[in-house]
């Protein structure tokens, strides 16, 4: 794959990702059964792509529980990210999720036992006071920002574990598929030893119209903007910088902001200040991105 493809592909992956908020948005069930059906047909679809592909199935007892514990915390993570626009709405979700870049960049040092630089610590309390900012323009959605910085926390800390144990395995697809089926069992073991949830919770719409039909929608969301997503995006790793990465996928916020207003009109349509704010949060990443390249050692 050539570079100017690679970095198509990029772009296509991160627009897929924006689009995942919508469905989220159009599929009529809670968040927990949602994170269920999404994870289950995933695993199903990634594992079929490795029987295909002749994969070597075979993990050790370490990786498979290390495996189980990314799963349940990228499990939460999207838990927590459908639970925010159920609550709150898509807009508020995506531009709280765009902190979870910078997360990864204290969180980081942390884990790899190094210094935090100068440049973090000012960065970080940027965010923090832009974050505020958005919290005093749209107050009425205190819940759902809550949530999605939950949500971008556990991305971050998902993020940075994950590319800790691409060193320790060489196939990221087996990866992935070990992940995704650990993160449909854990949310199967929490559905199974708790009382909040009913069979009807998970009854699906099957509307003739596609985008009102749970069953159409969750075989987009699990196939194309999970299973395929996963499978390109970590062939891509190897083939785009991390600074072209971090800048490409911040553009998932606006992708997402943007197809959601004309999707759902009002129902998206924040206070102009917000957007404002919005914007100074992915200028902020992009300056700490280009931080993150200058000083990092040669």
């Amino acid at each position: 794959m050539t570079d100017k493809r690679a970095f198509f592909s990029l772009h296509l992956i991160v627009f897929i990702w924006g689009f995942t908020a919508i469905l989220g948005a159009l599929i009529s069930i809670k968040a927990v059964p949602l994170v269920w059906y999404r994870m289950g047909f995933a695993a199903a679809f990634i594992g079929g792509f490795m029987v295909f592909k002749k994969e070597n199935f075979g993990v050790s007892l370490k990786q498979l529980l290390q495996l189980f514990g990314l799963g349940s915390l990228i499990a939460l993570h999207w838990i927590a990210f459908y639970h925010a626009i159920k609550v709150a709405n898509i807009s508020i979700t995506l531009t709280c999720l765009s902190a979870g870049a910078f997360f990864a960049s204290l969180i980081e040092p942390l884990l790899y036992k190094r210094s935090v630089a100068w440049h973090e610590l000012v960065f970080g309390v940027m965010m923090v006071a832009t974050v505020g900012f958005i919290y005093s323009v749209e107050s009425t959605f205190v819940y759902g920002i809550l949530i999605s910085l939950a949500s971008a926390f556990l991305s971050a800390l998902f993020s940075v574990l994950n590319g800790k144990m691409m060193k320790t395995m060489d196939n990221p697809i087996k990866i992935t598929f070990y992940e995704i089926l650990s993160g449909f069992i854990f949310v199967s073991i929490f559905i199974v030893f708790t009382s909040s949830y009913q069979s009807y919770d998970f009854t699906l719409t099957n509307n003739s119209v596609w985008y009102r039909n749970d069953y159409v929608l969750l075989g987009i969301l699990s196939s194309v903007c999970t299973a395929y997503t996963m499978v390109v995006g970590t062939t891509l790793m190897r083939k785009i910088s991390p600074y072209t990465l971090l800048l490409t996928v911040n553009l998932e916020v606006i992708y997402g902001i943007v197809m959601a207003y004309f999707i759902f009109g009002s129902k998206e349509q924040m206070h102009p200040l917000f957007y404002f704010g919005t914007a100074l949060i992915l200028l902020i990443l992009v300056a700490n991105a280009f931080f993150q390249k200058r000083l990092k050692p040669q």
